[in-house]
């Protein structure tokens, strides 16, 4: 099964045409997102699979291994088809620990934007996301939005997006450069952000939501999702990733996963229609 148009579409920054599902590309590294995977040809099979499937959104971040998941994807994808839209972020150091450290001054930043553009093997980021809004207490907000602003001016970056972000973080980075997209932590069972959505939807805004599928937790919703899942044939998973596509047309669900077969699992639950029954369910 492929992805084909079943999900819907969304222009990012008002001109990249995607396909609503997209395709996470953590989960291609390491363990605890350190190092390479234990078959990088698997990953790069993974890769071609997605694009093979329809999925023309892949969202990545330097922190990814780090490096390696950007560096996969150049090596397996590069140079890209024309309406395939690579988004990357930057904004965490990683260490062996696998710690996220904070780090998003201006001059991090620009350089931060070198490394991906060489490891993405391309002149020109589609989408390049800050990874964190308050960095530390000695950079600001204004001041790492403006520095991507600058490197959209310079023709690095195309569209400019938001991870972890509240309205008061969107509305402040709006009032600097246009903003395509916002990445925060949302699925059927973790819903903080609704705000966040609401405010997106309003200007037109691409959301993503990373940990779409709860990292396998579905919490109180399990049992609701269960019961849908049951009545569509379907897993838990794929319902709760067709509830996003459901949710919102500016819903940009990017599953992650190292293994093809998971892939096709995910791609499957575009093609569920939950009815009004359903997301009653699954909206209590």
């Amino acid at each position: 099964m492929s992805l084909d148009n079943a999900s819907g579409t969304f222009d990012i920054g008002g001109e990249l045409t995607v396909r609503r599902l997209g395709f996470g590309a953590m989960r291609i590294t390491g363990e605890q997102i350190i190092g390479t995977p234990d078959d990088e040809e698997n990953a790069r099979k993974v890769l071609h699979e997605a694009l093979a499937r329809g999925i023309n959104f892949i969202d990545t971040a330097d922190s990814y291994g780090p490096g390696v998941s950007e560096r996969l994807i150049g090596e397996a994808l590069a140079p890209y088809p024309d309406n395939l839209v690579v988004a990357t972020k930057g904004g965490f150091l990683r260490n062996t620990d696998g710690d996220w450290i904070p780090r998003a001054d201006p001059d991090y930043l620009r350089n931060a934007v070198l490394g991906s553009l060489d490891r993405l093997r391309t002149d020109t980021l589609d989408l390049y996301q800050l990874h964190c809004p308050d960095p530390d207490p000695d950079v600001s907000l204004e001041d790492s939005v403006h520095a991507l602003a600058e490197l959209k001016d310079a023709g690095q970056i195309r569209h400019v997006g938001l991870s972890n972000v509240s309205v008061e973080h969107l509305d402040e980075a709006r009032d600097i450069v246009e903003i395509a997209t916002v990445q925060n932590h949302y699925n059927v069972a973790t819903r903080e952000d609704e705000a966040v959505i609401d405010a997106c939807e309003k200007h037109g805004i691409g959301f993503i939501p990373y940990f779409p599928l709860g990292g396998g937790d579905l919490g109180d919703k399990a049992d609701d999702v269960a019961a849908v899942a049951t009545k569509h044939d379907a897993t838990a998973q794929q319902v709760a990733l067709a509830w996003l596509l459901h949710r919102s047309d500016v819903m940009l669900p990017i599953p992650g996963t190292s293994s093809v077969a998971h892939l096709r699992d995910n791609i499957a639950a575009s093609h569920i229609d939950l009815d009004d029954e359903d997301m009653a369910a699954l909206d209590s």
